[in-house]
This record gives C-alpha cells, sequence and structure tokens, in this order.
C-alpha cells in the first residue's frame, strides 16, 4: 500500500532563521513537505500562487502587510486556503483580526514541537486549532467594548505622546472633543490615564509594536 501523499507547507516569516528551523524540522516528518518560503505578504501571495500548498504557517508581524491582510488576501483568492499563525504575541487584538481574516489556527512561537505538529494536522485535515493560552485572551477580548474608528486615531495619537492640543490640529477638531474621546478610550480600555492606555495598547496588539 503506497503511503499518502505529504502535506505541502508554505512558511511565511520575515525572519531567515525562523523559516529555515521550521522548514528542517517539518521536512523531516514523512507526512509533511515545506514547498515554499516567504519573508513578506506580497512575496506569500505569489508563493501560493505558484505551489498551492495545503497549509499556510503565518508570522503574525510582517513588514508591509501584516499576517492578518496576507490571510485575508489569499482567502479572498483561495477561499479554501488553510492558514496557521505562528507568533511571539499573543495580544488580544491581534489574534482577533488574524482569525477574523479566516485564519483557522493560532499558536505561539514557544509552542513544544510535538503540540506545533499536531495544530498543522488539526489544521491541515480542515478543523480549529487555537493554543489554549490563546484561547484565554480571546475570551478576554470578548468582554472588552470594542473603540470607534475615531477613538484609535485618538488612542494612535495618545501612544504618541501627542497632547489633546495638538491630537486636536491634526485631527481638525474642537480640544473638548478630544478630551471626551480620550475618557472614552480610557473608560473602554479600563484604565487610568493616558499612559496606562498606551501601553495596554501595545499590550494587547491595538497598535502593533514595530
Amino acid at each position: 500500500m503506497k503511503n499518502p501523499k505529504p502535506k505541502r507547507i508554505l512558511v511565511v516569516d520575515d525572519h531567515f532563521m525562523v523559516r529555515m528551523g521550521l522548514s528542517a524540522s517539518l521536512n523531516v516528518e514523512p507526512d509533511l513537505e515545506v514547498v515554499g518560503e516567504a519573508g513578506t505578504g506580497e512575496a506569500a501571495i505569489q508563493e501560493f500562487r505558484d505551489h498551492q500548498p495545503d497549509l499556510v504557517i503565518m508570522d503574525v508581524r510582517l513588514p508591509g502587510m501584516s499576517g492578518a491582510e496576507t490571510t485575508a488576501a489569499i482567502l479572498r483568492e483561495f477561499p479554501d486556503a488553510r492558514i496557521l499563525m505562528l507568533s511571539t504575541h499573543c495580544g488580544e487584538e491581534e489574534v482577533y483580526r488574524a482569525l477574523e481574516a479566516g485564519a483557522r489556527g493560532y499558536v505561539l512561537k514557544n509552542i513544544v514541537r510535538e503540540e506545533l505538529l499536531l495544530a498543522i494536522r488539526e489544521v491541515t485535515e480542515g478543523r480549529r486549532y487555537i493554543d489554549p493560552s490563546v484561547a484565554s485572551v480571546l475570551a478576554e477580548r470578548v468582554g472588552h467594548r470594542p473603540l470607534s474608528s475615531r477613538e484609535l486615531e485618538v488612542l494612535h495619537m495618545v501612544a504618541q505622546g501627542l497632547g489633546n492640543k495638538e491630537i486636536a490640529a491634526a485631527l481638525d477638531i474642537a480640544e473638548v472633543t478630544v478630551k471626551l474621546h480620550v475618557s472614552h478610550v480610557l473608560q473602554k480600555m479600563n484604565v487610568r490615564d493616558r499612559t496606562e492606555a498606551a501601553m495596554a495598547a501595545f499590550e494587547r496588539g491595538i497598535i502593533p509594536l514595530k
């Protein structure tokens, strides 16, 4: 009886050493084969077109297009694509955006090898796999009130260290309106001041770290 063909995998990460390590680790498995690598979202989309892999292992934070944006772009063109997010971060907003974009799994880079292999095999078979620590973060996200698009703009500027007057000038709105938006941001994020709001925004992945 012939062995089934190995599942074909595309590895996407902007760090060459990570791609090399992942590829070497997966290629020793008889049922898995890395058929392509990419370091950017744009390259990942082209690699997917070229190889039509059974699974994409996608880094969340990529230069230019994010992992979530790349996932959404691939799925628009290939609706049956199966994508597993791999990240060093589990900020609630990043997890939410990745799954909302259509990823079928999310695991952290400190995952043990056996669990990564399990996640890969689960997702290639059409099932979902969410790292338990990521699942708890996602559950926390559900309990938070979402920020409006204007509140997100204000939060980004607060995180850059801009004062109310500067934000008002940048957005062409009244300073009193900025104060109101800041107050709403603090309430919704359950933080005491602007510094805590900025820190929480980075920790939760609302504002990605560069």
